[in-house]
């Protein structure tokens, strides 16, 4: 984390303003490698770089089977990655990722993991799965601020055209047909994940064109519905429609199957501090066997091991790390700065922002705030109520964190103006946005703290699922193994815990 703080001062009231973010400091001194000489010896059986859900996932996978002899480290100082979280004197708050669809049935290793957390619970009578309810979304889930008034859900309904109403109806239906669809080899069309995906001729054209010209191809011209999609697209991946493949847009509504659970279909698992939840059950097997604060720079294959060079960002000096097999459980654009063999230019990472909210008592009325409060037509994706699962009744001040994905063809240069807004700028660009549901949101803020990721996610635009990222998994030497949801080409925790288990397999 990296905070500068600086108060503002509106019509007379004082806010305080934070900036954080991933150390990028840190992580930029692998572009210059000036980094002093070694000064100390490790030696593990496994060497796991980088402690996001991959890394954390894999531990897990190497604990499991009974594989106790492996090291974790980790550029930042806690693990998690995108799957972490702040908090403050009101609450837990999500610095990335912060909720958790319902596995497809078919999705075993998910749901054993699911059941581990205590989160499944095991089956009633009918074979449903029992699940706990006060890790799920309460009522209200979603709703959407549409024609200056909430509407429930986010699919827009209040007062759309029968053309917009037959396009939405239209659509869902051809998603429901992409949902079931097979192969002729008994494999989905769209999966997760994704590896489990069917790579016949038909599905593969879906990769070569975005999902704008798929949508223009099929006539679907409505307003609300593209923008509905371009939200969801924007939510998932972080670019909206005119970037992501064809393929990538159907996924998002077709490869989750809706078919383990009668009773919660639509309901996601989430918490105050998003999957910060998950990565601190994952953590525990790292206890003893992780190195914080610790940046990988280079990497040397001998016959008999690898040699991996850490920079001790705490002690300020440098450690070889002696593995018989190394995971590199970090993204593409990490790993191209470690070895020469791996280039990262094709692959797209979307700059993001996230800005937590916490607000004086009163705001809202008595409106009552879901957990999921999206804006028609907003630069933003709405905000989530950190407090939506507090089961007191609160009465005081409340936390939201507002997200902001940057959706464009030229991420480098996002990332850039992303990193040099100052904390006016950004107040300005999240408030100005906010206002268009809340005009008076300004008089109850009392602070708001800004979080940037500057490589939040990987966006899957045309030929990026299924040809780049297959071509980076390979291993180096059956040494060097590679494992990140970027590899999958979809930034999801359910990809991400996917990698990992792959890796560690293949390992051992």
């Amino acid at each position: 984390m990296i905070p500068f703080l600086q108060y503002c001062s509106k019509k007379g009231k004082s806010l305080l303003l934070k900036i954080t973010g991933t150390d990028h400091v840190l992580g930029h001194k692998l572009w210059a490698k000036d980094f002093p000489e070694v000064s100390e010896e490790v030696s593990t059986r496994y060497l796991i770089v980088g402690g996001g859900i991959s890394g954390l996932s894999a531990c897990r996978f190497f604990s499991m089977n009974n594989e106790n002899d492996y090291l974790l480290v980790e550029m930042e100082s806690h693990v998690g990655g995108n799957s972490s979280n702040g908090h403050n004197k009101f609450s837990k708050f999500p610095l990335g990722a912060h909720y958790l669809p319902l596995p497809n049935r078919e999705n075993t290793e998910i749901i054993e993991f699911l059941k581990e957390c205590g989160i499944y619970q095991g089956d009633d009578e009918s074979g449903d799965p029992v699940l706990d309810e006060y890790q799920m979304t309460f009522p209200q889930q979603e709703r959407l601020f549409f024609k200056n008034s909430w509407q429930n859900d986010i699919v827009p309904q209040n007062g759309i055209s029968a053309v917009t109403k037959a396009e939405l109806e239209r659509f869902f239906e051809m998603m429901d047909y992409f949902r079931n669809k097979k192969d002729t080899q008994g494999k989905y069309w769209f999966a997760i994940p994704v590896h489990d995906s069917s790579r016949e001729d038909d599905v593969m054209q879906l990769e070569k064109k975005t999902f704008r010209n798929w949508l223009e191809n099929e006539n679907f011209n409505s307003g609300e519905l593209l923008w509905l999609l371009d939200y969801s697209c924007r939510d998932d991946y972080g670019l909206g429609i005119d970037y992501v493949s064809a393929w990538a847009g159907i996924h998002y509504f077709a490869g989750r199957k809706n078919n383990w659970s009668k009773k919660y279909k639509d309901q996601v698992f989430t918490w105050p501090e998003g999957n910060a939840r998950l990565a601190k059950h994952l953590s525990q097997y790292t206890e003893g066997r992780s190195l914080p604060d610790h940046l990988v720079f280079d990497v040397k294959i001998t016959d008999h091991h690898v040699e991996v060079f850490s920079f001790d960002n705490l002690q300020k000096k440098t450690k070889k790390i002696i593995a018989e097999k190394v995971l590199f459980a970090t993204p593409q654009f990490v790993n191209e700065r470690i070895f020469n063999s791996k280039k990262a230019g094709k692959f797209n990472y979307v700059p993001w922002l996230l800005t937590t909210i916490t607000l004086q008592n009163g705001f809202g009325g008595d409106e009552e705030m879901a957990w999921d409060n999206v804006i028609y037509g907003s630069e933003g994706l709405g905000y989530i109520y950190d407090q939506h699962q507090n089961i007191d009744q609160i009465m005081g001040e409340k936390v939201i964190t507002y997200y902001r994905s940057f959706s464009t063809n030229d991420c480098k240069q996002a990332r850039k103006k992303l990193y040099h807004l100052k904390e006016d700028q950004l107040r300005k660009m999240v408030v100005e946005d906010l206002k268009k549901a809340h005009p008076l949101i300004e008089d109850f803020i009392i602070d708001m703290q800004f979080h940037k990721i500057g490589h939040a996610m990987i966006a899957p635009v045309p030929d990026q699922i299924f040809k780049n990222s297959e071509k980076a998994k390979a291993s180096l030497d059956g040494r060097v193994f590679f494992a990140h949801s970027d590899l999958s080409g979809i930034s999801i925790f359910e990809e991400a815990f996917y990698q990992g288990l792959r890796a560690a397999k293949e390992m051992l």
